[in-house]
């Protein structure tokens, strides 16, 4: 008798960015998604399903100059649905319907948005949706004083629409390929503080997370009645924010000093995990080697869980700091605001940041591999970045993705999938739901 596979909420998860993924793509290839005769092939269509319903990124080509306006309607959908997650985009359409929403879609629900209990989710839903579409629409509304102006109504409302979209999902898509500069990002406003402001902004609400919104909703500015997720979020954040822009500040020495502030303020935000830039990663006129050292730990840490951002995520960081500091003070248990937190979390935060080191080191490897007579790597370092920004859900790149070979490109699609998805929650999807019966004898081995 043949064995019936469970669709358990994790696989449901995993399959479902796929389904996305491969309706993107097919949509991409139609020959009017591309400004080129004929269509796109439908491997650069898949990478950009990917990197846009990852809300990474990464391109082949520029978003402007090769995608038609219905190909860019397409990668903003792919973009929306991979922000705010399927699952609550399904929530929206059963709410639209009046449809009864039972307990197993709850449950998809909590797994989507990694939400500690199925409790309360159609209030959090709601919360999402209404301040997806409130932070998008103001951001739109600010960014179009600055659009309209450089390209007139029609497109400078579309690209202040796509713009707001892509920063609040920390997606990096932009179009600013139209001002005839392809994959220029927004390094035309590096010292405008309408988008270096406007853009950071939506890029940190988007990335603080959904029960962030929920508790600071609930208990407005009092820092007190925070959960203490909410509070390592909003203390790691502030910090992962204020130490890069000093040190960018820094380094960047050469700019005039209120092009160097919001250009370092802007280029210390965006790498969690949003992928737009200010300032120049690669040719004339690059950043330094410390600010590309900084960027590359910055995408590495990523946003917070339950948000729009990827990255091995904010309190998983903090946690682990937190986790050390307690060995070094000889404490039993990991303490931070007068709280514990539980042994679980700190063992699942070790599992997932080795988890996603191991697939970046092997990624590295393989691209190293497959590229060592390609003249666009010229090093190690380019590598790792683009490793570490696809898998991080970044997008930021030195300008080497449109010229990898077809297997890099795959490695790289695989990356910004698993950091969508979650490494440990792509991992948990192929776990058989038996655990054994018995635990084997118990021994210790030496670490360090």
């Amino acid at each position: 008798m043949q064995r019936k596979i469970r669709m358990t909420p994790v696989r449901l998860l995993v399959l479902g960015y796929l389904a996305i993924i491969l309706i993107g793509a097919i949509l991409l290839v139609l020959p009017f998604s591309s400004r080129m005769e004929g269509g796109a092939p439908f491997m650069e269509a898949l990478f950009t399903a990917v990197s846009a319903s990852c809300v990474t990124g990464l391109v082949l080509h520029d978003t402007y100059t090769y995608w038609s306006g219905f190909g860019q309607a397409v990668i903003l959908v792919l973009i929306q649905m991979g922000g705010i997650g399927f699952m609550t985009v399904v929530f929206a359409f059963f709410k639209l319907g009046k449809k009864k929403i039972g307990l197993k879609e709850r449950i998809f629900m909590q797994e989507s948005v990694n939400a500690p209990t199925v409790g309360g989710m159609m209030r959090l839903t709601m919360t999402i949706l209404i301040g997806t579409v409130i932070f998008e629409a103001l951001g739109a509304i600010v960014l179009c004083f600055r659009f309209i102006p450089d390209f007139g109504w029609g497109l400078g409302i579309w690209f202040a629409v796509f713009t707001s979209i892509s920063a609040f999902c920390n997606a990096g898509f932009d179009l600013m390929g139209a001002s005839g500069e392809e994959f220029a990002s927004l390094t035309a406003y590096s010292g405008d503080p309408l988008v270096c402001l406007t853009v950071p902004f939506l890029i940190i609400v988007g990335g603080l997370g959904f029960f962030v919104w929920d508790d600071l909703k609930e208990h407005k500015f009092r820092f007190r009645k925070y959960a203490l997720h909410t509070k390592l979020v909003l203390v790691t954040t502030a910090i992962l924010i204020v130490v890069p822009t000093l040190l960018f500040i820094l380094a960047e020495n050469e700019l005039p000093w209120q092009e160097r502030i919001l250009s370092s303020f802007f280029t210390a935000v965006s790498p969690r995990t949003a992928g737009f830039n200010v300032l120049p990663l690669s040719g004339p006129g690059a950043v330094k080697e410390v600010v590309i050292f900084v960027t590359i730990c910055l995408m590495f840490v990523g946003g917070s869980s339950g948000s729009t951002a990827g990255g091995i995520k904010t309190n998983t960081f903090a946690t682990l700091l937190l986790a050390l500091l307690s060995l070094l003070r000889g404490k039993c248990s990991v303490e931070c605001f007068g709280r514990r937190i539980d042994e679980e979390n700190v063992k699942n935060a070790t599992q997932f940041v080795t988890l996603y080191l191991l697939f970046a080191v092997v990624a590295v490897i393989l691209i190293c591999l497959m590229e060592q007579n390609n003249p666009a790597v010229t090093s190690l370092t380019d590598v790792v970045f683009e490793v570490i920004s696809a898998i991080g859900t970044v997008g930021l790149t030195l300008g080497i993705t449109p010229n990898l070979c077809i297997g890099s490109e795959i490695v790289l699609a695989v990356l910004m999938y698993l950091g969508r998805v979650g490494c440990l929650t792509f991992m948990l999807s192929l776990r058989t739901p038996n655990a054994p019966a018995a635990a084997l004898p118990l021994e210790k081995v030496r670490i360090g």
